[in-house]
């Protein structure tokens, strides 16, 4: 009897794995099929990069501008904002990061965001995109600093919403990216458990990353969240979010080398980063940031204030007023519109990120 089940609960367990791995990949080929491509394909420092590059205006009023998305996203996540609002004022280069949406993961150096920023300027080169104003959102803000400190030439302006750039206390992160970012049993994780149990608690996760502000309903759709889920996209997003701490680390300090005129926009309810650690930290290390400061904004103001973002660009591009809006009045604006917004489950959402010691905070 013991020798029996002894064999029994090893077959039982790979039967298990094996249906979990059916399961997987037939979600993900039907993520693919309802999310295909936005745009198109360039071949860039050995990566092939989904884009969508928008060409801009005649009289050239704005320089060009490059959207970096964050974490768990992809080109399509920003875009829906910001597109109707930038298309035809300015040249807009949307993508998706190496290892993210419909790009590549490329060489092995895309696992940082050095190595990123060096993909992404390596595909301006390709589209002819010389000096752009840099708009980075969550990780990608890493990304958008990381661009600025090593290919400075390429970098008219920063615009960083909500970034995550400076050391946390602890530098811990979600237990699912500890263990998918494991070289074995991380791709275990993802070829089998990741997928039917991300879609199930997609909506309440988006809901949070939004708080308390309002989520649009159609998000997950019209973003394309979906396409994390993904085996390889999500042990790709795990990995960058993992290692995001050690690069902070050695990137922080360097963020007095930045020369760029930079706005950093951030809210003092972001349930996903410690904006008091990162959005106030780039004011203070990188000489002359202007800080936009809102209350009871969370991590998404790319949709709660997208046309503050459009502002940002405005300004730091030396643009006047009447092209992108005035960033004061619509910080004014934005501010008194969700002073009230009380959505998504809020006090669980902001649970999740524990509260900083009196000593952590900037």
């Amino acid at each position: 009897m013991t020798m029996t089940i002894a064999s029994i609960v090893p077959a039982s367990l790979v039967i298990a794995l094996l249906v979990l791995f059916a399961i997987t990949r037939t979600a993900a080929a039907m993520i693919e099929r309802r999310h295909p491509p936005a745009g198109r394909f360039a071949l860039a420092n050995e990566t092939t990069m989904h884009h969508v590059h928008l060409k801009g205006p005649h009289d050239g009023a704005l320089p060009p501008v490059v959207v970096i998305h964050g974490a768990s996203g992809n080109l399509r996540d920003p875009m829906v904002p910001l597109r109707p609002l930038l298309e035809g004022k300015a040249e807009v280069l949307f993508l998706d990061r190496p290892g993210h949406g419909w790009s590549t993961r490329g060489p092995a150096e895309n696992g940082t965001p050095f190595g990123q920023a060096k993909t992404i300027a390596a595909l301006m080169d390709e589209l002819g995109i010389g000096k752009a104003i840099i708009v980075g959102h969550s990780l990608g803000g890493a990304i958008a600093a990381a661009l600025a400190l090593d290919h400075p030439e390429r970098v008219a302006g920063l615009v960083l919403a909500s970034a995550a750039t400076h050391p946390w206390p602890g530098g811990g992160t979600s237990w699912y990216y500890r263990l998918t970012a494991i070289p074995v049993i991380g791709r275990l994780f993802a070829e089998t458990i990741a997928c039917p149990a991300g879609l199930m608690r997609l909506d309440a996760s988006t809901h949070c990353v939004f708080a308390p502000n309002r989520r649009p309903d159609t998000y997950n759709a019209d973003a394309a969240i979906p396409l994390v889920l993904r085996p390889a996209n999500f042990r790709h997003n795990a990995i960058d979010v993992e290692g995001l701490y050690d690069h902070v680390v050695a990137a922080a300090p360097r963020y007095g080398e930045i020369k760029a005129p930079t706005v950093v926009i951030s809210g003092n309810r972001d349930s996903v980063v410690y904006e008091e650690i990162h959005s106030l930290g780039l004011a203070r290390d990188i000489p002359g940031a202007e800080l936009v400061w809102i209350d009871n904004l969370g991590h998404k103001p790319d949709y709660a204030a997208s046309d503050l973002i459009v502002a940002a660009i405005g300004r730091v591009a030396g643009a006047p007023p009447e092209l992108t809006g005035d960033l004061g009045e619509i910080a004014r604006e934005t501010a008194a519109r969700i002073a009230g917004d009380a959505y998504g489950p809020i006090e669980k959402c902001h649970a999740e990120k524990p509260p900083l010691a009196v000593e952590e905070r900037v």
